[in-house]
């Protein structure tokens, strides 16, 4: 039988990843950690179409200002080869933050926020 020093305890205690509430798992490539697996694999579809020159850059997790000391910050923003954007969400599940925050931000922004779910 192993003991573990006080400081082993914390260690470990503080290494065990804590469930998600809505069951999404934290995952990370390329140094960028995303909040679920949906959202990182999104992110490698949009670097094949960059590669493919399917569309001009992207942005990740930009951060918009809504009022004094509210932001909204996407997943992506994706830069069009036409010169238009796209404001990407990729969700799981629409909270009642999320929607006040989608309704505030195309309002102030005048731009529609994609939903990937």
């Amino acid at each position: 039988m192993e003991h573990w020093s006080v400081e082993d305890y914390k260690n470990y205690k503080e290494n065990i990843t804590k469930k998600s509430k809505y069951r999404a798992r934290k995952t990370s490539i390329d140094g960028h950690t995303f909040d679920s697996k949906k959202e990182a694999d999104y992110y490698c579809e949009l670097k094949n179409r960059l590669r493919a020159k399917d569309i001009k850059g992207f942005c990740l997790q930009p951060i918009f200002i809504l009022a004094n000391g509210l932001k909204y910050k996407p997943d992506f923003i994706i830069f069009n080869n036409d010169n238009t954007t796209e404001v990407i969400d990729v969700k799981g599940v629409k909270t009642k933050e999320y929607i006040a925050k989608k309704k505030m931000f195309e309002d102030k922004y005048n731009l529609k926020i994609t939903e990937i779910i």
